[in-house]
């Protein structure tokens, strides 16, 4: 199987250096990883631009600047990204946060649970936020309900992400509650990998 990452990305520059050298360093690396800069004013598209130069895999894609701020900008960053990937031929598609580092493996792990389960259609694992840093906090995922996937790391099939028809832009947030609850109600698994 094969997949194709995008990352919304606004003012970053703090964090996204981590999220590309991650990437790199992952042993199964997407296809095709763009990164939409929506409408960034700090350095981060300075940091990807770097990257871009030397792994034709990683792209950049530039959305004018705008005032306000809003959850349905990341759908509209979203779409943008998507757009660029139908030329490829790709089993899945996932949305990486600009502020996410994962291990080497991270993504050859979720490829293999996706092999295994053909009605899996979203997928992801727990994440950890900096708790060396105040007001930091780590998701409680043994309680949590393991149908749920958090939006910060999401990987769909690409059919299961074509029929729930994406990230809804809506203005209060939510996009990617609602992209998983839409999975399931069209009779997708969706799952959070504890392992």
């Amino acid at each position: 199987m094969n997949y194709v990452l995008i990352t919304p990305a606004r003012n970053e520059e703090a964090f996204i250096e981590g999220t590309i050298v991650s990437m790199v360093a992952q042993t199964a690396r997407p296809l095709r990883w763009v990164i939409v800069s929506d409408g960034s004013t700090d350095g981060t598209d300075a940091i990807v631009k770097r990257y871009a130069a030397q792994h034709a895999w990683i792209e950049l894609v530039r959305l004018p600047e705008r005032r306000d701020r809003q959850f349905a900008a990341k759908a509209r960053a979203f779409a943008a990204g998507y757009e660029r990937m139908q030329d490829l031929a790709f089993d899945l598609v996932g949305n990486l946060d600009a502020d996410i580092t994962l291990p080497p493996d991270f993504y050859a792990f979720l490829l293999e649970r996706f092999a295994e389960r053909p009605k899996l259609g979203v997928a992801g694992t727990p994440f950890v936020e900096d708790a060396t840093k105040p007001g930091e906090h780590s998701y409680a995922h043994g309680a949590a309900n393991l149908t749920h996937v958090s939006g910060a790391c999401q990987l769909f099939r690409r059919r299961c992400f074509d029929e729930v028809g994406g990230y809804v832009p809506i203005k209060g947030g939510a996009i990617d509650w609602i992209a998983v609850t839409t999975a399931r109600m069209k009779g997708w698994e969706t799952r959070t990998f504890l392992e």
